[in-house]
């Protein structure tokens, strides 16, 4: 009798399980019964490749623009600017449209 190679959760290849996952249409769980791999393990693969900066990569950002229609109920904004605060604190004054290019390259580093 020949000695069974068992597979380490190292050796799965966690991206392609996702995206075979992804195409096959079944529940998470149906999956991994499916395919013999630890639902648990799965699940935090799934998340951590979610929130990787390749999961990232592929979502839409941008600005739109914002245009008052000039009625009275609309608030004016101070001549200063306006203030972005961002998590952790981090505040960022003084936006106004002449700026907003240099905007994006300042988020685009955090």
């Amino acid at each position: 009798m020949e000695p069974v190679e068992s597979v380490t959760p190292a050796d799965i290849d966690w991206p392609a399980q996702i995206a075979r996952w992804q195409a096959s249409g079944l529940s998470a769980a149906e999956f991994c019964k499916q395919h013999q791999l630890s639902y648990h393990r799965f699940i935090y693969w799934k998340r951590k490749l979610s929130n990787s900066d390749v999961g990232r990569s592929s979502k839409v950002g941008g600005f739109v623009r914002v245009v008052s229609s000039g009625s009275g109920n609309t608030p004016s904004f101070p001549e200063s600017g306006l203030t972005l605060v961002l998590p952790g604190g981090i505040q960022l004054k003084g936006l106004h449209e002449g700026n907003v290019a240099l905007l994006g390259q300042i988020l685009a580093q955090l």
